[in-house]
């Protein structure tokens, strides 16, 4: 446990960092699964849609490193495509 106060205010700021980051990776990884998991085209491409949005959000902020957001939203274009093309 810290005793200077800043660093007490560091890790308070921390603590709330990495909840905040927790969330919106659960989003992430949410909204992945609802993208493979879609019944339809349309269906997919609006979470496609949906999921891309919170990558790139999250590769600007750094969350994550940006060749692996680059790296998701084109395994997810694929799955869409190929789906796109079976219809």
């Amino acid at each position: 446990m810290p005793n200077i106060k800043s660093a007490k205010k560091r890790m308070e700021l921390s603590r709330d960092a990495q909840a905040r980051n927790r969330a919106v990776r659960s989003r992430i990884r949410t909204a992945i699964k609802n993208v493979r998991s879609a019944e339809d085209t349309e269906t997919a491409e609006s979470r496609l849609r949906q999921a891309v949005a919170l990558l790139d959000r999250a590769g600007r902020r750094r969350l994550y490193h940006p060749n692996k957001v680059a790296r998701a939203k084109a395994q997810l274009q694929v799955f869409v495509n190929r789906m796109r093309a079976a219809s």
